[in-house]
């Protein structure tokens, strides 16, 4: 099996000036290894030994379209771990900016301010973002997000965030033995499995269907 992709370097060239490329994207098929840390200090290991892992790679602290599609896997957490799936949510955003957006989910949430795990999952950022396909879902999240943040149970996200606005979401079904088993990697802000997706991918793993990247 191939190993995992090394991390790209960051910023821009020094001779040009230029941006750097995008970090290359992971196939299916590559074996993982890794240990994050959560926001609560817990230690999670990749691959988990049992179980499937589902790797969330959302956008900054506060992103109303990221919390619009969590809202949904909130709802349907129980499905998703009777299924035998483990849910990890990154952000690119330091602990301290998470906190008071995080608290009631009920799964893993990883800071990864430096984009470490971003660039070595090959996930994206750009203008394609804020593209048309995602205004639909940022005028739904900012009404989600509106009522708490009027009663101030909600902070309202930063103008400008830790490591933008323009990140691109992506997703990774994660086998036991740390093989990528399936990956998305998003066209759009709001361009993410759907969980009825989720599902249908975790019950193709467990018939032993083949690897598949969406």
């Amino acid at each position: 099996m191939p190993e995992a992709t090394p991390d790209a370097t960051p910023g821009a060239t020094e001779a040009t000036g230029d941006p750097a490329p995008e970090p290359a994207r992971i196939p299916v098929g590559t074996v993982i290894e890794a240990e994050v840390e959560t926001i609560s200090g817990d230690r999670i290991a990749i691959p988990a030994g049992e179980g499937l892992l589902h790797l969330q790679f959302r956008r900054f602290a506060g992103c109303p379209i990221c919390n619009l599609h969590l809202r949904s896997v909130v709802q349907r957490h129980d499905e998703i771990a009777a299924a035998g799936v483990r849910e990890v949510v990154f952000f690119h955003a330091p602990p301290d900016d998470l906190r008071g957006y995080v608290e009631d989910l009920p799964f893993a949430v990883v800071p990864d301010p430096d984009k470490t795990f971003y660039r070595r999952f090959g996930v994206e950022s750009g203008l394609r973002s804020m593209g048309p396909r995602a205004w639909g879902a940022i005028a739904r999240g900012f009404l989600v997000v509106f009522g708490p943040m009027v009663r101030r149970k909600r902070p309202a996200p930063k103008f400008t965030p830790h490591g933008g606005q323009l990140g691109l979401p992506a997703d990774f079904l994660i086998a036991p033995d740390g093989r990528v088993l399936a990956a998305k990697y998003g066209d759009h802000a709001y361009d993410q499995w759907s969980v009825d997706e989720l599902l249908a991918l975790a019950a193709a793993a467990r018939a032993g269907e083949p690897d598949q990247s969406v």
